[in-house]
């Protein structure tokens, strides 16, 4: 190998670009290889990582540091984008319920810990047991907490030998856990899918178009804009057909008896339009001649994003009627307050002249969605990395617990995800750039993570210390989560929702990345981000007082 040295000097650029290309290459050509349907998928970079480490293909320590933390800014923040727009419904429907499950998680877990230290009595430090732990629910933030905290009492102690022969167990732990929950409760996968699809049509105001022939004589005379009073804004008139023409009404509008009026509305709402109206009909409404048209138009123009329709007027500027939106494949009803954002899908009626206006003023240009909106993603991340470096302080704690690089750029990204719109940042990606953005930083962690930890991991594995972390680490992460899990199962929750919460609660990454092959629901991810934060912060909490407290 001196010829290749010599060419490539280790510690080069070149190397170290050599050096993870290899590593990532090889371990997505072996995540592709299945076993019963079962594959580790990126999961095998570290591995692979591990083994190139321990024959010596090692990296500058500084710049190994830096691209597994970008690396790993880069996943949990396009993990935020993602799920930022349905986190906060997730966390009103079932959020609490979670969180205190994950608090449970993270009690366990530190209990198994501290038992270990006494069972051993004194053999194997508490230093060295929260490194473990650390590694045992792969949390980086933890173990430098820990190594923070160590440094406070003067303490140098190599916990990161721990945490680096207990994390690999500890990824694998995860999946088991996941694999003998499915056997266990006997899992169907395509039955938790249809219970989530039937859950989310539930829970979503979904839009119903419904025709009715005004027969109530209070209703002859009246303006469509008096009746809105009476319909609420969630029921939206969209086509009068007044027995000789068919037009899109305005606010002005004179409602006559005998005129046949098409509404999007919730389902629950036809009871009382029909109280207000008429009778509820079946009407062919593309027989009747007329020259309304309806079109799908796709939102791309930026200084449309988070302007409602109220602000738009689109009725009273253009003569159409928006009829609802398809926002991430859910239709929402195209309430005045409800706020537009691109890569919304319009669906708009009118006449064609005032379509084809409409279209240019939203723009429907789905060349523009293609593009990157880098300058959300930087801003993003500059402003988590700044949430995440806040002290925060509690009583009788010598140093102050933080976010950290993982927690801050996640929490930052959901409210973007969220509320992006409103400072006017574009927040919309397609899902192939979103994934591409959270592989490749997935990918770039987990190779550091491997060739950091390989020199000295094999000799460590195989030593009698090595073999008593491993066993400590298996029980920190099984243990917990096979509890938890199978409370969780018994309380009703989705099998699907419980392996985003293990992945989440051991803020594992590649365990987050496996329960992603599950199922193509984005509900792992959700559920994820829901409990990740709360259990970022209790993990960095407990490593600190824990060394504070014991060592």
């Amino acid at each position: 190998m001196d010829w290749f040295t010599n060419l490539f000097p280790v510690g080069s650029v070149a190397y170290t670009v050599i050096a993870y290309s290899l590593t990532i290459a090889i371990g997505l050509a072996l995540g592709k290889i299945r076993f019963k349907g079962i594959s580790l998928g990126s999961t095998w970079v570290l591995f692979v990582g591990l083994l190139l480490g321990h024959f010596n293909m090692t990296v500058d320590g500084s710049t190994s540091h830096f691209i597994k933390e970008f690396g790993l800014i880069l996943f949990i923040f396009s993990i935020g984008l993602q799920v930022g727009p349905s986190f906060f419904s997730s966390f009103k429907e079932g959020g609490v319920k979670l969180n205190l499950l994950a608090t449970l998680f993270v009690i366990l877990g530190m209990g198994i810990t501290i038992a270990a230290y006494y069972i051993l009595q004194g053999e194997t430090s508490m230093a060295m047991l929260v490194g473990v732990m650390s590694g045992a629910v792969t949390n980086t933030p933890g173990l430098g907490a820990a190594q923070e905290a160590l440094t406070q009492i003067g303490s140098n102690e190599p916990i990161s030998l721990g945490y680096a022969v207990a994390y690999p167990m500890g990824v694998i732990g995860t999946i088991m856990v996941m694999l003998i929950l499915r056997g266990c409760f006997r899992v169907n996968i395509k039955t938790e899918e249809k219970l989530i699809a039937d859950s989310k049509q539930d829970n979503v105001d979904k839009p119903e178009v419904l025709t009715f022939r005004i027969t109530n004589p209070k209703v002859n005379g009246l303006t469509l804009g008096e009746m809105r009073e009476a319909f609420g804004h969630n029921a939206i008139a969209t086509r009068i057909f007044d027995g000789t023409r068919m037009f899109v009404p305005q606010i002005t509008t004179i409602l006559h008896t005998g005129d046949i009026i098409r509404i999007t509305t919730r389902d629950e709402n036809a009871g009382l339009l029909t109280l207000l109206l008429g009778e509820q009909i079946v009407y062919e409404w593309d027989k009747v001649e007329g020259d309304l048209v309806s079109r799908r138009i796709v939102v791309t123009q930026n200084n449309i994003n988070g302007k409602t329709l109220r602000q738009l007027d689109l009725r009273g500027n253009f003569h159409v009627n928006v009829t609802r939106v398809n926002r991430a494949g859910v239709d929402l009803i195209a309430a005045p307050n409800l706020a537009l954002q691109v890569g919304d899908r319009v669906m708009v009626v009118g006449p064609i002249e005032g379509i084809n206006k409409v279209e240019g003023f939203l723009g429907n240009t789905l060349k523009r969605l293609n593009e990157p909106h880098l300058i959300t993603i930087f801003v993003g991340i500059l402003a988590g990395i700044l949430l995440g470096g806040i002290p925060i302080y509690f009583p009788n704690m010598p140093m102050p617990v933080k976010l950290g690089l993982a927690g801050g750029p996640l929490i930052v990204a959901i409210l973007l995800g969220r509320f992006g719109y409103k400072l006017r940042l574009i927040t919309y990606t397609t899902q192939s750039a979103n994934l591409m953005l959270r592989e490749l930083g997935l990918c770039l962690f987990l190779a550091s993570v491997g060739l950091e930890s390989g020199g000295k991991f094999i000799e460590t594995v195989v030593s009698p210390d090595g073999l008593l972390w491993i066993g400590v680490g298996l029980c920190i992460t099984l243990i917990p989560g096979l509890i938890v899990g199978s409370i969780a199962r018994f309380m009703k929750i989705n099998y699907l929702t419980i392996c985003g919460m293990i992945a989440g609660c051991h803020t594992n990454p590649p365990g987050l990345a496996y329960s992603s092959t599950l199922s193509e629901t984005d509900t792992q991810a959700v559920t994820y981000s829901t409990v990740y934060p709360l259990t970022m912060f209790l993990r960095i909490v407990v490593a600190q007082c824990m060394i504070l407290i014991f060592a």
